[in-house]
């Protein structure tokens, strides 16, 4: 980017106002500057057109006598390069050099104008861009923000639906409480969850009276699709608080169950009820 110091000087340049350790610092920085040299060419070309816009003048009546004595002196001619050189009123020039001086002014006055104008439309242009920055973004913030509720109403939705399979899973389990039908342990109790599905369940039992070696309890299932109670295994129970927590299976497919049952059995079981009930389902 060229500043105003050598705007300056690129008009003083071309008008070949510039002179001494001036001019060559000038046409020092011209030869690597090439944004430098492109001015100068404008300005040159500017200039070049301002002869077509000067008047027509009538020259001075003694010209052509004061042209023809410098003909006859062939001798400095040559000396001077072939140059012809003719002196004119120094007004005229003072007068010339104005109004180079006015229109580079004028021109550098553009220069600077269009100059200004384009830094104002990259300004603008850079607004614009950071506002289709920021609307971009809030978009994308937005569309983060909707996916993650939409995330968030999913893994509701599936929680939600796992919940109610959950719950009509439950409600096809058969739960039921077995009572006590030893009169000397009425406090005795026990809790069996069936499961049809997969064909297992779990029971629960409390306050059961510790068994001889040779004994154990023995679980029944009751299926009116068959004529005797099904064999669901056998167990015992904590000798110091008579409890037992057993996963049991019936020895049968099992279609529904109407009771669940514990008897008395020998060691091992038996595969049909022989021992006395000591709990009963409801």
């Amino acid at each position: 980017m060229i500043d105003e110091l050598h705007e300056e000087l690129a008009s003083l340049y071309v008008l070949g106002l510039l002179e001494g350790d001036e001019l060559a610092r000038f046409e020092q920085r011209l030869a690597h500057d090439a944004a430098l040299q492109r001015l100068v060419h404008d300005l040159r070309e500017t200039t070049s057109q301002l002869a077509f816009t000067a008047p027509a003048a009538e020259p001075p009546p003694d010209l052509r006598a004061r042209l023809l004595d410098r003909l006859d002196t062939a001798a400095t001619w040559r000396a001077q390069r072939n140059l012809i050189a003719f002196r004119t009123p120094l007004w005229v020039a003072w007068a010339a050099a104005a109004c180079l001086a006015i229109m580079c002014a004028w021109v550098g006055q553009l220069y600077v104008g269009s100059r200004f104008e384009a830094a104002t439309l990259r300004d603008q242009q850079a607004v614009a861009d950071f506002q289709l920055r920021s609307a971009r973004n809030q978009l994308e913030a937005e569309r983060i923000i909707a996916n993650h509720q939409l995330s968030s109403m999913t893994e509701q939705l599936a929680s939600l639906d796992r919940q109610l399979k959950a719950e009509g899973d439950l409600a096809k389990f058969k739960i039921s409480t077995l009572v006590s039908l030893a009169g000397n342990t009425p406090q005795a109790l026990a809790v069996a969850v069936w499961n049809p599905a997969k064909q297992e369940g779990v029971l629960t039992v409390e306050k059961l009276p510790a068994l001889a070696a040779d004994k154990d309890y023995q679980l029944w299932l009751v299926d009116p699709q068959y004529p005797i109670p099904v064999d669901g295994g056998v167990f015992t129970v904590d000798p110091a608080t008579g409890e037992a927590h057993i996963t049991f299976k019936a020895n049968k497919p099992i279609k529904t169950v109407a009771k669940f049952a514990v008897s008395l059995e020998r060691k091992g079981g038996v595969p049909k009820a022989e021992g006395p009930m000591v709990l009963l389902s409801q």
